[in-house]
């Protein structure tokens, strides 16, 4: 077994801890190791040498249960080794700066939100911070020199820079609505923009998101927006996709309406639990 290049009696126990972690998995890897005298890179030896980043595992690994390390360790250096012939490294920010994306998806769909970078727009659903196709992960994300928050508005910025939505005018069984499709599965942040695409009254406007390419959308303009929210339920419901549910997009925050299709005595009903908010408005409406 290698010598550990660091003073241990200046070290935190931490580091000690984690680092015994990091040499019995870089053994059983079959790779020898060389640690950096800050710690921030264990280098690995053996058929496929490589350096790995630590900073951000160190990071992660202090806001996670001890009993955590060993599964965290092990990921880390095993996605290292996975990926050590590509030429990106997640973990330097000015390499992946320019391909950092944000992709919407159901927060009962994450197996472990602990192992993805994102932000919740509300409690269904979560904003994840990407690089090409796949999640950024947090040991990853630990490693650069800004926040988490400042990240996910680089990937939102991004988002806004490359790409604009194709907007349609449909209806869904008579009642008009704006279909917006992306191709990248980012449609949901350009909800920020949304009054570059149509007319948002001040009241805002239902959504529903049948996937992450596709955002449907009703002005919230006058007492039709109740039969706009059954229309919009029912479509949701048929594509069985990112959520069979509707929102209110209001003021910059994304909120459930809740809104359950029942069955009884072979009837089917819509039964709608608007939040407080939104039952001002309609009771407003309906003057």
């Amino acid at each position: 077994m290698n010598l550990f290049r660091r003073e241990p009696s200046r070290r935190p126990v931490e580091d000690v801890d984690l680092d015994s972690l990091l040499a019995l998995v870089a053994e059983s890897l079959g790779y020898s190791f060389e640690f950096a005298p800050d710690g921030s890179t264990v280098a690995l030896g053996g058929p496929q040498p490589l350096v790995v980043q630590l900073k951000g595992l160190r990071r992660e690994a202090g806001r996670r249960a001890r009993e955590d390390w060993p599964m965290l360790v092990s990921e880390h250096l095993a996605h290292a080794v996975a990926t050590a012939g590509d030429r990106l490294d997640v973990c330097e920010l000015k390499q992946v700066r320019s391909l950092l994306r944000t992709r919407v998806e159901a927060v009962d769909e994450i197996p472990d939100l602990t192992r993805v970078v994102g932000r919740h727009l509300n409690a269904d659903l979560v904003e994840l911070l990407t690089v090409g196709s796949r999640p950024v992960r947090p040991e990853e994300s630990g490693c650069w020199p800004v926040p988490t928050g400042q990240a996910l508005d680089l990937a939102v910025a991004n988002v806004r820079a490359r790409e604009r939505l194709r907007v349609e005018h449909i209806e869904l069984s008579g009642t008009p609505v704006t279909r917006l499709t992306a191709s990248s599965p980012s449609a949901a942040t350009h909800l920020r923009w949304l009054s570059s695409y149509l007319a948002v009254p001040s009241d805002g406007a239902l959504v529903v998101l049948p996937d992450p390419y596709t955002l449907l959308l009703h002005p919230v303009d006058g007492i039709g927006v109740v039969r706009a929210i059954e229309r919009l339920r029912v479509h949701a419901a048929r594509t069985d996709g990112l959520s069979s549910q509707v929102y209110w997009w209001h003021e910059g925050r994304l909120t459930l309406i809740r809104a359950d299709i029942v069955t009884r005595d072979g009837q089917t009903r819509l039964v709608v639990a608007p939040p407080p908010d939104f039952a001002r408005v309609l009771a407003r409406l309906a003057v």
